[in-house]
């Protein structure tokens, strides 16, 4: 069904206008400044002329093929929460190394490595999980 310039739009019509210009600011077709003015006048817009004038001048994008940046395509297939986890750990056996080497280095011998107590089972636990747990989907 064709809309005509006079009809109302809901607010289903205005909220898809609004992910349109928020793609094209994703692409840099236009400014934040230009984004945020346009905004503005997509939810004062009461019609679907009102609403056609804010992408007359962009071109059309289909917001369900989104191209994929190549970088997504290339990145392993851990989620976030797995890559915070390994930076946990990771900064966690920094702190305990660097303690060891300063407790090390001013007692003037070298005392037991007991930062692998801390950092072996916490990364074997962590490995296994990356490796047997979900996978983030391509």
């Amino acid at each position: 069904m064709a809309h005509s310039p006079e009809m109302r739009a809901s607010d289903v019509d205005r909220d898809r206008v609004a992910a349109i210009l928020r793609e094209h600011t994703a692409q840099g077709r236009i400014t934040m400044e230009e984004f945020n003015e346009r905004l503005e006048q997509v939810y004062a817009s009461r019609t679907y002329g009102e609403l056609a004038k804010l992408t007359a001048d962009l071109p059309d994008v289909d917001l369900r093929q989104r191209p994929q940046p190549h970088a997504e395509v290339a990145r392993p297939a851990t989620h976030q929460g797995m890559r915070a986890a390994w930076g946990t750990w990771a900064a966690a056996s920094a702190i305990n190394w660097v303690i060891w080497l300063i407790v090390s280095v001013t007692s003037g011998e070298l005392i037991y490595p007991w930062p692998l107590w801390v950092m072996g089972p916490w990364g074997a636990v962590l490995l296994l999980s990356t490796l047997a747990g979900p996978k983030r989907r391509p």
